[in-house]
């Protein structure tokens, strides 16, 4: 297995797993604003196939790693010594909704498609969305297949039957906080939801719109029962001990905050939008509100946050669901089947 990357994934660097890393941050380049990590990914992808041999190249994001996998997959083409690498896509989200959308990138996703060996996305709602951009009828067939996100169960999992910690209801929220995912909102949605009791919201990430929530819970006068702790690597332990994981996103592709979350069995109140439906069942794991209704998400919340046998109800089954349908090995192995299968077909022709 061999990584290629512009930085270490932190959690690559805790671990011991035998994976080569190949950090490719390309050179200065004079005539351009921006380092062309890019084509040193591709450069360094092929000089490992040439000295050691890459069977798959699997890219994660169409623009800009597809793009380096298939110029990497033609330019091992031309070499003699060895069979090019076939060319695995998976689409996350904002490589379709978002940036493989938009008229100056959409050709070049596109092409993408078309052109890699085999294409998944990470939900449903996902590869609905990328055929209604991309699989017109030039593309007669457009062979998407969905593979979610996966979640390590044994790295999120619940505080080992030991209660959680004494006091008063507790939310969490994870992101990065983009525009995208509204935490001003949710903000003002915990403060409807939570008037006159001692509830406590903690903000775990940073970003674009942390300094937002802060005005907003302090325009709401709840800043003492609001926490911003910026990044964390202690998720496990900061999830597990909540009652109540919130997710307020415009636009979600599938939602793996939420699903680590359920992991350590937490149940979630979400909005409807995007992959969330397919990760979070309605009544059984947690709630789901229209994403432009803010009394109705305020309402859950606050039903959900004074009911807590109801939440840990929802929680044991938000655990269950996470092992038995998204656990890192199911899924892998899902993967390495798709491997298989690729490699198994006929190269797609350059």
């Amino acid at each position: 297995m061999h990584l290629f990357s512009h930085q270490v994934p932190p959690r690559l660097a805790a671990s011991s797993g035998p994976v080569q890393m190949h950090v490719s941050q390309g050179l200065p380049y004079p005539l351009f604003h921006s380092t062309p990590h890019d084509l040193a990914i591709t450069s360094a992808v092929l000089d490992v196939h040439r000295s050691t041999g890459l069977d798959v190249l699997h890219a994660h994001y169409a623009l800009p790693h597809a793009v380096s996998a298939l110029l990497a997959r033609l330019a091992a083409s031309q070499d003699h010594g060895r069979a090019p690498p076939r060319v695995v896509t998976t689409l996350h989200g904002t490589d379709i909704t978002i940036v493989g959308s938009d008229p100056s990138y959409a050709p070049l996703t596109d092409f993408v498609i078309r052109s890699s060996d085999a294409v998944t996305t990470v939900s449903e709602s996902l590869r609905a969305a990328t055929i209604a951009h991309f699989c017109d009828a030039r593309s007669k067939t457009c062979a998407i297949e969905v593979i979610p996100n996966f979640v390590d169960t044994q790295r999120f999992q619940p505080r080992n039957g030991a209660p959680r910690r004494a006091g008063p209801p507790h939310a969490v929220h994870v992101s990065n906080f983009r525009p995208v995912k509204r935490v001003p909102w949710l903000v003002e949605a915990f403060a409807l939801a939570s008037r006159g009791t001692s509830a406590r919201l903690t903000l775990i990430g940073d970003g674009p719109d942390q300094a937002a929530a802060r005005d907003k819970a302090r325009e709401l006068e709840i800043g003492a029962r609001v926490r911003f702790l910026g990044e964390r690597d202690a998720l496990p332990e900061l999830l597990a001990d909540a009652d109540l994981f919130l997710l307020a996103s415009r636009e979600e592709s599938f939602g793996l905050s939420a699903l680590e979350a359920m992991s350590c069995g937490v149940p979630v109140l979400a909005t409807r939008v995007g992959g969330l439906p397919e990760v979070v069942e309605h009544g059984r794991t947690g709630l789901l509100a229209p994403p432009d209704e803010i009394a109705t998400y305020a309402r859950h919340l606050g039903e959900l946050l004074g009911d807590p046998a109801r939440c840990a109800a929802m929680g044991a089954a938000a655990r269950e669901v996470a092992v038995e349908k998204f656990e890192q090995g199911r899924i892998v192995g899902r993967y390495e089947d798709l491997y298989r299968r690729v490699l198994a077909r006929a190269p797609h022709p350059n």
